[in-house]
Formats: C-alpha cells, sequence, structure tokens
C-alpha cells in the first residue's frame, strides 16, 4: 500500500498544488507554520492529510484523534474512489466558490468540504455492515459542523456545499456529480415512511440556500432550485423552479447551472 500511495503522490496536480499553496502560507503567515506542517505538509499523500483532518475535527472523549486517524485510513486505503471523489470536490469547490482562491482552502477551513469527507468515510463503513461506527461519524459531524448527511445516502463527486450551515440529506437521498447547494438546504421525507422516501438529484444541479426538496422525487440533471423553495414534485431536466410550493418558471439559462452558480431568475433564466 505504501507503494501504491507514493506512485499516486508522484502524478497528483492536486496534492502537489496544495504542497505548494501551504509552503507559500508558511512563509506568508508564520504564525500559522506549526498549523500547516502538522495538517498538510507532514503527509506524504491527500489521504493522509484528510484522515488527519477529521481525526482533529471530529475526535472527542468517545473516540480518540487516533483511532478516528486509523477509521479514515483503513477507509480511504480500501476505497481509492474515496480520494478521487475528495480531489473533485476541491476543484468544484476552487472553481465555484468565488471566496476559494487556493486549494489548501477546503482541507483546511471549509466545513461543508470537511464534512462531505467524513460523510465519505461514514458511507464506507455502512457499506462493509459496521452502522455503528458510521453512525458515530454522522453524529459527530452534526455536533462539529452543523451538517447532517445520513451515512447511507449516495453522493457523487465534484460537490461544492457554500457555507454549509444546517444542511439535511436524508438516508436514501441520491446527489448526482457535479451538484452544488448553498446553506439551509433540506433533502428530506414528507412524513414517516420507512422506505425509499427521499429525494434523487440528477447531475449538474444547483440548489439555492434555504431550498427544500421533500419525498421520492427526481430533480432532473442541470435544473436550477432557486432559494427558499419548497419542491414537492418532480423537475424535468434543464428547469429552473421556483416558490412555496415551488413550480417551473423557466428554463435552467445555462447548461450546467451548478458550475455558473447563476441564482438570479432573470430574463436568460426564463423568470415568470
Amino acid at each position: 500500500m505504501a507503494r501504491t500511495r507514493a506512485k499516486i503522490t508522484e502524478i497528483d496536480p492536486v496534492w502537489h498544488r496544495i504542497c505548494e499553496e501551504a509552503q507559500a502560507a508558511v512563509t506568508s503567515e508564520p504564525l500559522l507554520g506549526g498549523a500547516l506542517h502538522t495538517t498538510v505538509l507532514h503527509h506524504t499523500t491527500l489521504e493522509d492529510a484528510l484522515a488527519f483532518r477529521m481525526s482533529q475535527k471530529l475526535a472527542s472523549a468517545e473516540l480518540s484523534e487516533q483511532i478516528l486517524r486509523e477509521m479514515a485510513d483503513a477507509a480511504f486505503s480500501s476505497d481509492p474512489d474515496l480520494g478521487a471523489s475528495a480531489r473533485a470536490d476541491i476543484v468544484a469547490t476552487f472553481d465555484r466558490d468565488p471566496a476559494c482562491h487556493r486549494f489548501l482552502q477546503p482541507l483546511l477551513f471549509f466545513k461543508g468540504f470537511q464534512a462531505v469527507q467524513a460523510y465519505r468515510v461514514a458511507n464506507w463503513y455502512w457499506r462493509e455492515g459496521r452502522s455503528d461506527l458510521a453512525y458515530f461519524l454522522q453524529m459527530r459531524c452534526s455536533e462539529m459542523f452543523g451538517i447532517d448527511i445520513h451515512p447511507a445516502a449516495k453522493i457523487g463527486k465534484g460537490i461544492m456545499i457554500d457555507h454549509a450551515h444546517s444542511i439535511v440529506i436524508g438516508e436514501t437521498a441520491v446527489v448526482g456529480d457535479n451538484v452544488s447547494m448553498l446553506h439551509s438546504v433540506t433533502l428530506g421525507g414528507t412524513g414517516k415512511e420507512e422506505e425509499d422516501r427521499h429525494p434523487k438529484i440528477g447531475d449538474g444541479v444547483l440548489i439555492g440556500a434555504g431550498a427544500k426538496v421533500l419525498g421520492n422525487i427526481t430533480i432532473g440533471n442541470c435544473s436550477r432550485i432557486a432559494a427558499g423553495s419548497v419542491v414537492l414534485e418532480e423537475v424535468p431536466p434543464k428547469k429552473t423552479v421556483a416558490g412555496v410550493p415551488a413550480r417551473i418558471v423557466g428554463e435552467a439559462g445555462c447548461s450546467q447551472p451548478s458550475i455558473t452558480m447563476d441564482q438570479l431568475l432573470h430574463a436568460s433564466g426564463g423568470d415568470a
């Protein structure tokens, strides 16, 4: 495994850039030198750094940093998709969040990114049949980040959650690739159903702040959900919906709403 990780490091432009940015940050802000070394520069791969960062953030009297680090290391070592997804999430955050100026920032500072990576580890434990450990990670993410993602949910790559406060994603929710959402989004159920009861979000969807998508409904690829909307019915691909309850107000306005992050209901977006 050590040889495999060393090979990945040699051809890993995301990790290489993070290390370069960390070195520059040590020079520009020496007071953070210790933190940057322990969090980034002492590690040989992004997976190692993610495992360390996760253990720092989620440790408690119940599970120590060392145990959490070993848990995360086991997940990253067993499933290379976890690291690939983290890289895609970093690039997505850099590309879409105007407050993100370096690849280093999500790893160090952005709780949305950190919570999604913790979810990915929890999901691995869930798939391994170790649900109690998965639930523990979910609980700690909720306590530390204010983000509640059920470990059984299925979430794709290239995810950007901006601000990320009060995000809720339910047990049977599915989130496609290259999805962007803002704070206070809920992907929830509509009652006490116990089976498949949560939304299925397509690829390239943009979900505005405070939007609630409820029930086992499909949100089509490359659609937009306006801020504050309550979506109770299926949304076709490439449409914009808004309101309470939400209704179609026009086309999405572009081929990739989640990338442009355009949330205005203007003529090009087809507002009513």
